[in-house]
């Protein structure tokens, strides 16, 4: 019954919910506090696994689906997503959808979205508007292998938030420490996350 609490929770827990009003901005305070009390007492509940399929169409083009993710170990089929990647023509591409850097930002944006919301929710905050702007350098010469003591990815990465809210200074800090502790994406990017690889030789068509 709480599925689909606990997958907005994939950016948000834990969190210390005040029971003030039943729905704040869209979010469903009580439902959202249920969530986090049931994952506490049923640890399992809080395990997911997402995952995506990304194919190369044409040139530096590709396509990546999502669709299914596992939930304590159960897999939920939703609908299906599709998220094209290119890269501007400055970069050899045809610019016809963002490239993968672009793409990191968005995703720390809508993760940041997703806590912001629901962390000022369960703080009794009420958003009016909220909205990021997120920017990052890159050196190519580390992506096309020219000096080895330039790293392939963002050099660094900031982050603005500009919210609109019935609270002050002070509760908006506040804010921002609690979603900065727990937002995943925020982790991912500042923590090193353990990766495997593997290359698999195929033929067209299996």
């Amino acid at each position: 019954m709480l599925r689909d609490t606990y997958i907005a929770l994939a950016c948000v827990a834990p969190l210390r919910v005040e029971y003030l009003m039943s729905i704040t901005h869209g979010v469903d305070v009580e439902q959202l506090g249920q969530a986090v009390e049931t994952i506490t007492e049923e640890p399992e509940g809080g395990q997911f696994r997402f995952r995506a399929k990304t194919e190369w169409t044409d040139g530096l083009q590709c396509v990546t689906t999502i669709d299914d993710f596992d939930q304590a170990g159960e897999r939920v089929h939703t609908q299906e997503f599709h998220v094209k990647g290119d890269e501007p023509e400055q970069i050899l591409g045809k610019r016809s959808a963002p490239n993968a850097v672009e793409l990191l930002l968005a995703a720390l944006g809508s993760c940041l979205s997703v806590g912001y919301a629901a962390n000022a929710a369960a703080m009794g905050i009420e958003l009016r508007d909220l909205r990021f702007e997120l920017e990052g350098d890159v050196d190519l010469r580390g992506f096309l292998g020219i000096s080895e003591d330039v790293r392939a990815g963002y050099n660094t990465v900031t982050c603005t938030a500009y919210i609109d809210a019935n609270a002050s200074e002070e509760e908006l800090a506040e804010l921002r420490d609690r979603v900065e502790a727990t937002s995943p994406l925020l982790d991912n990017i500042t923590n090193a996350v353990p990766l495997e690889t593997d290359v698999v030789p195929v033929q067209k068509g299996e």
